[in-house]
């Protein structure tokens, strides 16, 4: 996978891994010709408070999710290689992208197209994350519109007047110059509309509507898991 000259990286809690992070990982990967797509449960993320499942059993329900999404691309023949990354696990203290991004940026080379798979929500939320600014030193941004976020809504000077101009220096309408440029460049897809919320669906297991919710949301592999576990009760 080192070798690879055009990466994906999806991170985040994952708590647990659910389709709508599947659908956007496929999307990206056929979309930007990925050769590689690593997912990266974060070790300690400290934005998100207490309560988050343990970082290992996050990391094998990961593990679990990847099987599903390897196999989904198979089928739809998108030559992507799935990697799930222990780093940010391995790493002491809280998870940074910024220590992420340097570091991938160091095992794949200067040349290599990295980029980073978010939401809108994530991207209106930029300026709350450690040293933000530098990030796109080191990678792309391919963000998907999430539903009931309107991003030009949340984006205007009273909000957000960092992520607006960044958006301005930043922003491409061609998503093939993000397989050509190894940094630096923002692309909006808005064709696809997912839902990347993990905080919502772990309520909605927790209410009686419980095993729909799993088989509509949760992958396979994942879902075998979590049942065995009685997590998310």
């Amino acid at each position: 996978m080192n070798t690879a000259k055009k990466i994906g990286i999806l991170g985040g809690t994952f708590d647990p891994p659910h389709v709508g992070h599947l659908k956007l990982a496929t999307h990206f990967a056929k979309l930007l010709h990925l050769d590689a797509l690593l997912l990266i449960p974060s070790g300690e993320p400290w934005q998100k408070g207490t309560g988050i499942t343990p970082a290992e059993m996050r990391f094998k329900l990961t593990e679990a999710a990847g099987i599903d999404l390897a196999r989904a691309f198979l089928y739809l023949k998108i030559a992507t290689q799935v990697g799930i990354d222990r780093m940010e696990i391995d790493r002491a203290g809280p998870s940074y992208a910024i220590d992420t991004v340097k570091a991938l940026r160091e095992r794949f080379g200067a040349n290599a197209s990295l980029t980073w798979l978010m939401g809108t929500d994530s991207l209106v939320a930029l300026p709350s994350w450690n040293s933000w600014e530098k990030l796109s030193q080191y990678v792309n941004f391919a963000v998907a519109t999430r539903p009931h976020h309107d991003l030009r809504a949340q984006i205007n000077p009273e909000l957000s007047t960092e992520v607006s101009g960044f958006l301005k220096e930043h922003q491409t309408s061609d998503a093939t110059a993000l397989e050509n440029s190894p940094s630096g460049l923002i692309y909006i897809d808005e064709s696809l509309n997912v839902d990347l919320s993990s905080t919502e669906l772990r309520d909605r297991l927790k209410s009686s509507f419980r095993s729909a919710v799993a088989s509509e949301q949760i992958p396979t592999h994942t879902l075998e898991i979590i049942t065995n576990l009685g997590l998310y009760q």
